[in-house]
């Protein structure tokens, strides 16, 4: 039972991080960030989501300034899932970089 509402948190938290995000980077053009994958802890304190940055060599950089920006995004996400969570959950914020090693193994099956 635990699980499956640890589950359904971490959707939530996906979908509204994702949102979030979309609305902070429209203002940057060229750069889009997205929520591939997010896990909340057993507690629902701690929330790490993983990040896919366009274009990825921007990534740190992209990384660097949310993880600067990560009180404001969770006063954010608080306003947004206060009615549904008790604990607004810490942000833990790494980047997602299956695509690029799949895109690397690609290129060399091709040669």
């Amino acid at each position: 039972m635990q699980e499956t509402r640890q589950n359904r948190i971490a959707r939530l938290l996906q979908k509204e991080l994702s949102v979030i995000f979309q609305q902070q980077t429209r203002a940057m053009r060229g750069v889009m960030v997205s929520v591939t994958h997010a896990k909340v802890s057993p507690d629902l304190s701690i929330c790490t989501a993983h990040l896919s940055v366009f274009p990825s060599e921007r990534g740190q950089e992209i990384l660097d300034n949310i993880n600067a920006q990560k009180s404001q995004i969770r006063f954010e996400l608080g306003n947004r899932i206060k009615s549904q969570v008790r604990i607004i959950p810490d942000l833990r914020f790494f980047i997602d970089d299956s695509l690029d090693y799949l895109e690397k193994i690609d290129e060399l099956l091709k040669k």
